[in-house]
């Protein structure tokens, strides 16, 4: 199973992980604000993630860790 770790107080909310991920497992939270006043990314289920990675390297701040 995936691990995915977001450093969410550094995300602009820019939404490039959300469109690059075969799955659409990933949202941008609409509940949460994160420091910067931006809605940080987050997983809906990581469960059925398949740890292709391409929302880490579609990520233009580098704020997402992928594990296998």
């Amino acid at each position: 199973m995936a691990k995915l770790t977001f450093k969410t107080d550094l995300c602009k909310g820019c939404g490039l992980c959300v469109k690059a991920c075969p799955k659409n497992l990933l949202v941008l939270a609409k509940d949460k604000i994160n420091q910067k006043g931006y809605h940080p990314v987050e997983m809906t289920d990581e469960s059925k993630c398949i740890a292709c990675a391409f929302c880490a390297t579609m990520c233009p701040d580098c704020i997402i860790t992928v594990e296998k």
